[in-house]
């Protein structure tokens, strides 16, 4: 019985590679998924609000449901760039297609500039052009749409930093836009209402002031997208943990260098560690797949490693140099 479990357990054969990949596949489900959430939320949105704001005369309604609206086209292409991103490495993409993700913010950021860019254009006409008042019943509905879209912002960010998204991470950063956007017109809306006649732009300089408020948001989101784009270095945090783990492999000497970048929701590793010069290529080969194997096995998210061997200088052993 001993001798068949052996037997059985031999080819039970884990492959720390393909379980990074398997995990990086359920993060991106579970990330594809709050996208489409979202999707569906701006699409009753904008059809609330830019009913609404038709027959409650509000121009700034209007523009925040026009705004829902080109939220769905956004939405629905990160979904298609966390879907790619999730594919494995393949023949023409030995690293994996993880730059997707980052692309998709850009898009994502582009989409919210295009954005500003409509709202602040109409805003100044809807200002120089007399209208009436805002009605009463706008309000309560912009209350609503606020409500709803700071739970799902707040929603999204929480879970960006469980599955470490840039994607996702320019979603919640434009769906706290939208509730800017909302919260100034509500503003705008009250005190039109309550000003009366003379005061029906207070609703479009609302419209204009949350164009200027948000325009951080899709500068902080091209910003994140372009440095994961050129393979910008992660924190020293990460580098060191990285490090800790290597040198924790039994025969590792030290870590001469280590360099991590983030590719999607996974993180690639070239690092090069000393072994000494004594042993064997065939013990340097195992050490370096250990130390692989360690880090892919570790809760740093990494879904590659590259190892280089390098001998330990007969002056040390044991530390670790920059």
């Amino acid at each position: 019985m001993r001798s068949k479990l052996k037997a059985d357990t031999e080819f039970i054969v884990v492959d720390p590679v393909k379980s990074q990949q398997i995990d990086l596949q359920k993060r991106a489900r579970a990330s594809r998924r709050l996208v489409l959430k979202g999707t569906l939320l701006n699409a009753n949105l904008a059809v609330a609000k830019m009913t609404g704001g038709i027959l409650g005369h509000s121009f700034a309604l209007i523009a925040d449901g026009a705004e829902s609206a080109l939220d769905i086209v956004t939405s629905l292409l990160l979904w298609s760039g966390l879907k790619v991103a999730a594919e494995p490495p393949d023949a023409d993409h030995p690293y994996g297609h993880g730059k997707a993700e980052a692309l998709a913010g850009m898009v994502t950021a582009v989409a919210i500039f295009v954005t500003i860019g409509f709202l602040g254009w109409h805003s100044v006409e809807m200002i120089l052009t007399p209208h009436q008042v805002p009605r009463w019943f706008t309000l309560p509905l912009l209350a609503l749409a606020i409500i709803f879209k700071e739970i799902f912002s707040r929603r999204l960010m929480s879970q960006q930093n469980r599955l470490m998204s840039s994607a996702l991470q320019a979603e919640a950063w434009h769906q706290r836009g939208d509730v800017i956007i909302s919260v100034a017109a509500f503003i705008g809306i009250t005190i039109a209402i309550i000003g009366g006649p003379g005061w029906e732009t207070a609703d479009d300089w609302a419209a204009l002031a949350a164009c200027v408020i948000i325009l951080r948001s899709p500068i902080a989101i091209c910003r994140a997208s372009l440095n994961e784009m050129m393979d910008m270095a992660v924190s020293p945090q990460m580098n060191s943990a990285v490090r800790k783990i290597a040198l924790g492999v039994s025969g590792v000497d030290a870590v001469e260098k280590c360099r991590t970048r983030k590719s999607g929701l996974g993180f690639l590793v070239d690092i090069h560690i000393e072994v000494r010069a004594s042993r064997t290529v065939e013990d340097g080969h195992r050490i370096g797949h250990e130390v692989k194997d360690a880090l892919l096995a570790g809760k740093l998210r990494i879904s590659d490693v590259l190892v280089h061997i390098e001998p330990t200088p007969p002056t040390r052993s044991g530390h670790s140099r920059g």
